[in-house]
């Protein structure tokens, strides 16, 4: 079996070009998913916001509720020491004493009314943070009918491509073995640099297939001799003629 070093420059090409096409149809079904995983993903961060708001309601409303329930208690104990003072007016000795209890009188009376001013901004309070509640419910609502959808799509395309992909990965792998290292070397760096992937392009209708700008005859026909692996001037990328980008195929 010859080395590596010992294939031509047109089975170096088509080595190459083989890989890319493998590694195009791994971009493809890529492109399928879409942003769905990242959807999926910031769907669930969303609920998980949304819970940790609905916690810290939560942790308000017992405040406030604790609060309400402080001050009806003070309330109460203010009411009843009207009427403890109430009591003791009808037995008071002189105008002194009187004075003095109607005196805590008027201020417990003033207790009552703090206490239930209190009570009232706290419902009010307290009914802004259910209503609250009760919208970020709602939300969580929406976000979870939309990520049960987003996850039922992306697991069916999952579905549909996971064999597809894992086969396509092993090819992938069997491929670069019979990549010219250094070439392979170039192909992977080029790869990396551009969105699409496309390390290796024919020339179409007289220009690079990856950045399109013009290719001179002459270039033309010295890629289509296969005897130097020869890169687009403008944008790095390794050229093939149509007939060899025809002939490298993907077998299933």
């Amino acid at each position: 079996m010859a080395n590596i070093k010992d294939f031509s420059v047109e089975e170096k090409l088509t080595a190459v070009l083989s890989l890319q096409k493998i590694d195009s149809k791994i971009d493809e079904i890529q492109t399928l998913k879409g942003e769905l995983p990242m959807e999926v993903k910031d769907l669930e961060d969303e609920i998980a916001g949304l819970q940790t708001r609905i916690n810290n309601i939560d942790t308000e409303i017992n405040t406030i509720n604790t609060f309400i329930e402080n001050k009806s208690n003070a309330k109460k104990d203010a009411q009843a020491l009207i009427k403890k003072y109430e009591k003791q007016q009808d037995n008071v000795k002189n105008n002194r004493e009187f004075e003095a209890i109607n005196k805590e009188m008027e201020m417990q009376e003033l207790e009552v009314k703090l206490n239930e001013k209190h009570i009232k901004d706290a419902s009010f309070d307290l009914r802004d943070r259910t209503n609250a509640r009760i919208k970020t419910e709602d939300k969580i609502k929406d976000v979870e009918e939309a990520l049960t959808l987003k996850r039922a799509e992306l697991e069916k395309i999952t579905i549909d491509t996971d064999k597809e992909e894992k086969i396509l990965a092993e090819k992938s792998i069997e491929a670069k073995e019979k990549v010219d290292p250094r070439l392979l070397t170039a192909y992977e760096r080029i790869r990396k640099s551009y969105r699409n992937g496309l390390s290796v392009v024919p020339i179409m209708r007289d220009s690079c297939g990856g950045c399109f700008n013009v290719i001179p005859p002459q270039r033309q026909s010295e890629i289509r001799q296969h005897k130097k692996i020869i890169v687009c001037e403008h944008c790095g990328r390794i050229l093939v003629d149509n007939d060899l980008n025809d002939k490298v195929s993907i077998r299933q």
